[in-house]
């Protein structure tokens, strides 16, 4: 099969070519940059601005089976009038390029952000009302990705992320913060209370979930990539402790709880799960 992948070089798009290169999928990927970074060496990359697509683009990447949409700008500010103004037309512009091109399916990265102050547990059919404009934006990406369908034959997945961590994450994240403050040997390590409820996924788990539905090839709409169960912002950081096996004290609420967030919402996974059962996909291994 071929694939092709935008925002490879991100934290989330290294790990996805990761898990492709462990399948023997050689993906085509697409960079802004003419400097390819070590990891990419060997691999097929073609250079190309979002925001000035070719009309042969889609020729030009190899003509993929399917293309894995992750490239975003603008983060981790979501409240930026960036994703507004800038992203939202440019990234229309270059799937629509592609689209017309010739590519039938599609598999673009999608927020929990899209569902705004919501509480509880969120499944896919419930009222988006995004609260800021990062997650407003990509909200009307797919509501425009959708109206595109009434005039192209073309699969859409939106993998709607929760959260995650790992290796390589923005070092403003929890999980990078932790990890400093443990390698730099503090005693105590500043957060918030702790006691919001959140969804994580570990990201091989969640690049593992987003490529066996990219690979279906299948017309799936908004599928929440989710563990579909809530824990706390303080037992995670616990366990992270734990699992390191390095002593540091919590120092809970040195910083405010986040007003841009609900104070518990988690995913509704009973869509991924029927996915799996129906298109006959083993049950995810533990990552």
């Amino acid at each position: 099969m071929r694939v092709a992948v935008t925002g490879g070089t991100g934290f989330l798009g290294r790990h996805l070519i990761a898990e492709l290169d462990a399948r023997e999928i050689s993906a085509t990927m697409l960079s802004r940059s003419t400097e390819v970074p070590p990891f990419l060496a060997g691999k097929k990359v073609v250079v190309c601005d979002i925001s000035e697509p070719p009309e042969d683009l889609y020729q030009r990447l190899g003509s993929p089976d399917v293309l894995i949409h992750l490239a975003w700008g603008g983060l981790p500010n979501y409240r930026s009038l960036h994703h507004l103004n800038v992203e939202l037309p440019r990234q229309y512009d270059f799937l629509r390029t592609l689209i017309s091109g010739g590519l039938r399916n599609l598999l673009v990265a999608g927020t929990c952000f899209e569902y705004g102050m919501a509480y509880g547990p969120l499944a896919e059919d419930a009222l988006t009302r995004p609260t800021n404009p990062y997650g407003y934006a990509k909200n009307a990406l797919r509501e425009q990705l959708e109206f595109l369908q009434g005039e192209h034959d073309f699969s859409l997945t939106w993998a709607r992320l929760f959260y995650m961590y790992g290796e390589g994450q923005a070092a403003g994240s929890l999980w990078s913060q932790l990890k400093r403050a443990l390698d730099s040997g503090e005693d105590k390590f500043p957060m918030s209370g702790g006691e919001q409820l959140r969804d994580y996924l570990p990201v091989g788990r969640v690049v593992h979930e987003m490529t066996d539905l990219a690979l279906a090839c299948r017309n799936e709409g908004v599928v929440n990539i989710c563990a579909g169960a809530p824990v706390s912002v303080r037992s995670l950081v616990e366990s992270w402790i734990a699992d390191d096996g390095r002593k540091i004290e919590l120092q809970r609420g040195a910083f405010a709880y986040p007003d841009y967030e609900p104070f518990a919402f988690w995913g509704d996974r009973s869509k991924l799960d029927a996915i799996r059962k129906r298109t006959g996909l083993p049950a995810p291994r533990n990552i």
